[in-house]
């Protein structure tokens, strides 16, 4: 079993934790799903990433890190809000803090 999970499910990014395992572990196994999903075409960027699910801020860093450059706008799912909240954008149609749907 993967100590994280990762799945693009109609253009959002879902994430989770898996079995148990440290944080350098993880980030580890990120790195590579992240790869692979790229490989294999799962991931080939476009307008905006939405991304949702729970992460450690080491586990975030590499996600960012990864789709950053194949998206124009990144955004994450607040569950205060009921929204997604802009925290990456390389795209003049989204502006960093911009809620979306």
């Amino acid at each position: 079993m993967a100590t994280y999970n990762i799945a693009l499910v109609e253009g959002t990014l879902k994430i989770g934790f898996g079995s148990p395992a440290q944080n350098d572990q993880i980030v580890r196994d990120v790195e590579t799903r992240l790869a692979e999903m790229v490989t294999a075409s799962e991931l080939v960027g476009g307008d905006v990433l939405r991304v949702n699910g729970p992460a450690s801020l080491p586990v975030a860093m590499v996600i960012a890190h990864a789709v950053c450059h194949l998206y124009g706008a990144v955004a994450c799912f607040d569950p205060k809000l009921a929204k997604y909240v802009v925290a990456i954008s390389h795209n003049p149609s989204y502006n960093i803090g911009d809620l979306i749907d």
